[in-house]
């Protein structure tokens, strides 16, 4: 049966009010989110998971990318799986620390290259959570949180529910952006164009397409 966990949030409650950074010049937000997995399309992935700052290395292009999508308007939330922390592997205070590098270093590259939302979920496979994907919860959370920012209203009341009759309709050039199945399958599951690249590239091997609102996604068999 699947669980109501609820993901998890960089350095603030889950379902607290997002205080949104400006779009760089005069953009405006285009009504779309761009879900981003994270290993494997922000940084290199590894079997044994990113356990450290010093593990974390970004790849290539991937900060001139996210500051393309900004500059065409689009809000950016990361949704990474981290069972690390639930397994007993290390704790939330070393994924901040992941995060808060990742952060950084995007910025050094580029100033645009700035990531709105941070969610993770902790869970481990066996805890059923829709919060972990294949399931849907962090992008259903995503969209809760970022378009009640946009509107400045109050996060709806019943949104720890993740009822789907609560979530904002997603724009027509909202996408999930991943390298696995289950990146694919929670994409497909909330509703938006989604993208799977090679991990050895990430991002930057599908800007392009991203960009273009003809560009319906991936289909996979």
């Amino acid at each position: 049966m699947m669980k109501q966990l609820l993901p998890h949030r960089h350095k603030s409650k889950i379902m607290e009010k997002l205080e949104l950074l400006p779009f760089p010049g005069d953009v405006t937000w285009n009504g779309s989110i761009i879900y981003l997995d994270r290993d494997g399309v922000i940084n290199i992935g590894s079997e044994n998971y990113v356990n450290s700052p010093d593990e974390l290395e970004i790849l290539p292009g991937v900060a001139d990318s996210l500051a393309k999508l900004k500059l065409a308007g689009f809000r950016l939330c990361l949704v990474t799986n981290q069972s690390p922390i639930n397994r007993g592997i290390w704790g939330h205070g070393t994924l901040e620390k992941i995060h808060e590098k990742l952060i950084a270093e995007l910025l050094n590259d580029d100033k645009n290259a700035f990531l709105d939302l941070i969610l993770y979920s902790p869970y481990a496979p066996m805890e059923n959570s829709i919060a972990r994907k294949p399931e849907p919860g962090m992008l259903r959370s995503g969209n809760l949180i970022i378009n009640s920012a946009e509107l400045n209203i109050e996060i709806h009341p019943e949104s720890s529910s993740l009822n789907p009759s609560i979530l904002f309709p997603e724009g027509e050039m909202s996408a999930m952006v991943g390298d696995r199945d289950v990146d694919y399958l929670a994409g497909k599951s909330h509703g938006v164009r989604t993208f799977i690249v090679n991990p050895a590239i990430g991002l930057p091997q599908v800007i392009s397409r991203i960009l273009d609102k003809n560009d319906k996604g991936d289909v996979m068999q």
